[in-house]
């Protein structure tokens, strides 16, 4: 069985690089979009060749509404060319990889699934009586 040289360890890696350099460039003000002030970058995936990485970001309120997740994708994707550049000369990459942002749901989905599973727990003194067939059938 043939594999690949790498394995996509190279392309993990950089996208962990990649990450760490967009907080820091978010965190510090080095982007003067206000619009981008409250992204924090939750994770990146980087394709095989490097050339394209996908942003996951969050807003720091976990309470934010559509319009407001909605404004913060739209901050990163005006100061998108900045990025490109700063992250190219940072991790002196050969290409500076094509960012695409979307917002990271899934810390979301897993409050809901939470929220489900709070609904759904069986009582302790039900947990008890549900296990045990009622003895008093004669079928």
């Amino acid at each position: 069985m043939a594999t690949k040289k790498t394995d996509g360890k190279r392309s993990q890696k950089v996208a962990e690089s990649l990450r760490g350099e967009l907080m820091t460039l978010l965190l510090t003000g080095e982007v003067h979009d206000p619009g981008v002030q409250q992204a924090t970058v939750s994770a990146v995936v980087m394709t095989d060749d490097l050339r394209l990485a996908k942003v996951y970001v969050r807003t720091l309120d976990l309470e934010s509404s559509e319009k407001t997740r909605a404004a913060v994708i739209k901050a990163l994707y005006r100061a998108k060319g900045y990025l490109r550049r700063e992250l190219a000369s940072r991790l002196q990459l050969r290409y500076a990889p094509e960012l695409r942002f979307f917002y990271d749901e899934s810390i979301d989905r897993g409050r809901e699934i939470e929220a489900v599973l709070r609904e759904i727990e069986i009582p302790p003194d039900a947990e008890g009586s549900a296990a045990e067939p009622n003895r008093d059938d004669k079928t």
